[in-house]
């Protein structure tokens, strides 16, 4: 078997090795709240919607094309709605545990304040977070630096209300 065989091997083991346990363990129920926390306190400056999503690795089906965690997230992006809101504001924060990967998925309104070069280097400076195990700071980095360009971008009006059109708790799987 070549080098390109096990490489391949090794990604398929190492994702279905994975679990909904090693989610839990990375992220605990009280780091999810202070996540959520985050992401509600974020979502009253300004009128977009964040959603975080955890995988602890990839389906099959995904590994067997070689596909990535960012074909993942933009299609966890349409499963979880995140393009569904007034402003085409969403954002969804993606997690891949088995690769400590992480994706940043923005709907077209923020296109304009942001392309695919912000998104990179922020998901860059995330690195460090994720290489050490620290999901849970590098998560929180991610959403405040989101909540900073939609609150510079997409304000609230004093007195104005961000109506939720998203939930707020992080989707674990």
């Amino acid at each position: 078997m070549g080098t390109h065989h096990m490489g391949r091997l090794r990604r398929i083991l190492r994702h279905r090795w994975h679990d909904e346990r090693d989610a839990s363990r990375a992220l605990d129920a009280a780091a999810l709240a202070r996540l959520e926390e985050q992401v509600v306190a974020s979502e009253q400056r300004h009128s977009g919607e964040i959603r975080i999503c955890v995988e602890a690795g990839l389906p099959l089906s995904y590994l067997w094309r070689h596909a990535g965690a960012r074909e993942r997230a933009v299609t966890q992006f349409g499963k979880l709605r995140v393009w569904d809101t007034e402003h085409n504001n969403g954002v969804l924060i993606y997690l891949l545990l088995a690769d400590r990967a992480i994706e940043i998925v923005a709907d077209r309104g923020l296109a304009p304040y942001a392309g695919a070069e912000h998104w990179r280097s922020l998901i860059g400076a995330l690195g460090s977070a994720l290489r050490t195990g620290r999901f849970e700071q590098g998560l929180a980095q991610a959403v405040a630096d989101v909540d900073a360009l939609l609150v510079r971008h997409f304000p609230l009006a004093p007195g104005e209300a961000n109506p939720n059109q998203l939930p707020d708790r992080p989707v674990v799987g």
